[in-house]
């Protein structure tokens, strides 16, 4: 059995807990439920309360004595008996159920509505009668003066079947297109049905004319609706107050003679209303759609409580008068709650009146004791921040759960320490409780010592407020006494704030005690004092007070001055140390801007031979016997020379000899040219004629 608290309310989870497997045998199941203790805990209401697959629709007879519910696969009904707390039978259907209602006080009567189009009147022996309606329904419900059975669904038509007299009567023509719930008011048996286009109309069977429509979309007049929303689910409290649940999770009660609703509860999760119940004893209503399940108070609206249980939510069926309650969901178990702050528990299950007083005298297990709650800052002092969006810390409000061993194994190897540290604290506090009942001597606290000072000379006298009254001395407010105990509210003087703000502080403190000891003097030497106008303030207080003004600004000013001065000194210090760390570079400097440079030999002989002509160059070289050549490895260089061979050297010696021989036998151009008398006649630019 689990047990959960939400807001203060005690709920009771009677079917959770792990199920065994129907294919184990029944030697291997005893085994099982003595040896392990989760099973020995385990409350089984009912048994074998659950469906294979999914549980559609679960609802209580009239008398008390009997459960019914629907579900698949296969789909089948089942009955079970409350004071046997087992099942009585179990029937096989053709299709799923829908939607069904219990027409006698016990289980012998029952109509099935299916998603076949089938309605199916099932007997105590069996099925009865199976017949068929032209559209496919969606709800049904009996009016029992006249023995007809309503049915809405996928038209604009409300369907009637006489169970008297076996035959369908003309069907009631609406202004919708398609119906989704409706209901009879037990009262006075005006018929509601709920349609998709966001309104509700009200028949009269009696005449099988239409009473009224009510547009939840028009009256409203809220912003809570962009368009009209269907209503998927319709319930009667008494005689004249409806409440009506819409596709976009909101439940609004009406009172029947007013189009406008009394009070509009918002899901916030945008789901479809499933069912709605009223709480007649407490006078609360229940709202469920396909997630949660909330209890809120009719009048005004405030939560009660919830019951979220992680599985999609079908149906809901209250145990008249008392506080258990039946779920259909989308899972195997049927869920059965107990909520003692509803009522008793039924007198057939009156063990868990006393089974709940005695879990509520001891301490029970809640469902967050074995977790743990962290804040963002926890979580980086112990270097888990990268958990964060997995299993093992989940996000909650504005921290995370995270389970209750991990965190102490993770706190034990961040902190090894911390258990010493706090041990030793905890002996301190020991030893000082101990000693407070000796003789005590007034001493200061170990933190804020110089403000306690000031408290408690402070406190030697009576401070009244403006009202006349005396404020209580901080000192002995116990609200204020972990200020000067615990290290953590200790005043630091470094900080900024401070800084702007303590200078101030001393300086009226030392006016103040100027003006008393002034105040003094003048009392002593003056006996008689002229009394002021009435409503007029003296000068002394007015040149005091703007006195204190000019002090305080003064000061204030003066601290700001020193403050910024040492922020700078500091940001120049900051300067100059990067400055240090920061690597140097070199620059050679360049001739032509007036700096000499210390050449090599070889970079002067380099140097000089780029001055010479390209033709000395070449002559130069040419000269050369033999070739040379450096080339630098690292810091070394190596110098080489390459001999020519034999061809080479010829070819050299035969193009010298060509020369010389060419100087000795050539003529000048002006020797060639004297010879000539004139020019002749082919170098005259013109043509001859």
């Amino acid at each position: 059995m689990q047990v959960s608290n939400p807001n203060d309310v005690k709920i009771y989870n009677l079917s959770a807990g792990k199920s065994l497997p129907e294919w184990l045998s029944e030697r291997k199941m005893r085994k099982l439920k003595k040896d392990n203790i989760e099973f020995q805990r385990k409350i089984e209401l009912i048994q074998d309360f659950d469906m294979p697959t999914v549980c559609h629709r679960v609802k209580v007879s009239k008398d008390g004595q009997y459960i019914c519910a629907v579900g698949t696969y296969k789909p089948r009904v089942k009955c079970y008996e409350v004071h046997q707390l087992s099942l009585k039978f179990e029937r096989g259907l053709d299709a799923n159920v829908t939607q069904f209602i219990i027409l006698s006080d016990d289980y012998s009567k029952m109509v099935f509505l299916h998603d076949d189009r089938y309605l199916e009147i099932h007997a105590q022996g069996g099925r009865y009668y199976r017949t068929r309606i032209p559209k496919f329904g969606r709800d049904l419900d009996f009016h029992y003066p006249t023995c007809d059975l309503y049915v809405v669904g996928v038209s604009d038509e409300i369907y009637r079947l006489n169970l008297e007299q076996g035959r369908f009567l003309a069907p009631l023509k609406t202004n919708a297109t398609e119906l989704s719930c409706c209901q009879f008011n037990p009262s006075h048996y005006l018929f509601a049905c709920g349609t998709k286009q966001g309104t509700v109309e009200c028949w009269d069977p009696r005449s099988r004319t239409r009473a009224g429509i009510l547009d939840i979309y028009k009256g409203s007049h809220s912003s809570e609706f962009t368009e009209s929303p269907e209503v998927t689910a319709l319930k009667f409290r008494d005689a004249l107050t409806m409440g009506v649940g819409t596709q976009t999770g909101h439940v609004l009660l009406y009172d029947m003679r007013s189009n406008k609703p009394l009070l509009i509860k918002d899901h916030q999760y945008e789901l479809p209303i499933k069912n709605i119940e009223f709480h007649n004893q407490l006078d609360l209503v229940l709202s469920m759609d396909t997630k949660i399940l909330k209890l809120w108070h009719r009048d005004t609206g405030k939560p009660y409580t919830a019951i979220e249980p992680g599985v999609g939510l079908n149906d809901l069926s209250l145990y008249p008068d008392s506080g258990l309650m039946f779920i259909a969901n989308e899972a195997p178990k049927i869920h059965t709650y107990f909520i003692p702050s509803l009522g008793p528990a039924p007198r057939w299950c009156s063990f868990l009146d006393n089974l709940t007083e005695e879990l509520e005298e001891s301490e029970s297990l809640v469902v967050y004791d074995d977790y743990k709650f962290v804040s963002r800052q926890e979580l980086d002092d112990m270097g888990l921040t990268h958990l964060i969006g997995s299993n093992l810390v989940k996000a909650y409000m504005h921290g995370f759960f995270m389970d209750l061993r991990f965190y102490q194994k993770a706190k034990t190897l961040s902190q090894p320490f911390a258990y010493d540290d706090y041990k030793k604290t905890k002996i301190k506090e020991k030893i000082d409780s101990e000693r407070k009942n000796r003789v005590q001597i007034k001493k200061l606290p170990q933190v804020n010592r110089e403000l306690a000072e000031k408290f408690m000379t402070e406190g030697e006298k009576q401070i009244k407020d403006k009202k006349g009254k005396t404020v209580p001395n901080i000192m002995k407010d116990e609200r204020f006494s972990a200020m000067f105990i615990d290290p953590d509210y200790q005043i630091d003087k470094s900080a900024q704030e401070y800084r702007l703000v303590n200078p101030l502080i001393t300086k009226l403190d030392k006016s103040r005690q100027k003006k008393q000891a002034e105040q003094k003097r003048i009392a002593d030497q003056f006996d008689e004092v002229e009394e002021e106008r009435e409503g007029r303030p003296s000068e002394d207080e007015s040149s005091s007070s703007s006195e204190d003004e000019r002090v305080a600004h003064r000061e204030m000013k003066k601290q700001y001055r020193q403050m910024k001065t040492q922020e700078r000194r500091e940001k120049k210090v900051e300067e100059l140390e990067e400055a240090v760390s920061r690597p140097k570079f070199y620059e050679i400097k360049d001739e032509s801007r007036g700096y000499k440079v210390q050449l090599s030999k070889e970079e002067k002989q380099k140097k000089k031979e780029m001055k010479k002509s390209l033709a000395d160059r070449l002559e130069s070289q040419n000269n050369m016997e033999e070739a040379s050549g450096s080339r630098s490895l690292g810091n070394m260089e190596m110098t080489f020379k390459l001999k020519k061979n034999e061809k080479q050297q010829w070819q050299e010696k035969a193009q010298k000899n060509h020369m010389d021989e060419r100087k000795e036998l050539g003529r000048s151009a002006t020797e060639i040219t004297g010879g000539f008398k004139k020019k002749p006649k082919f170098w005259n630019n013109k043509r001859v004629q």
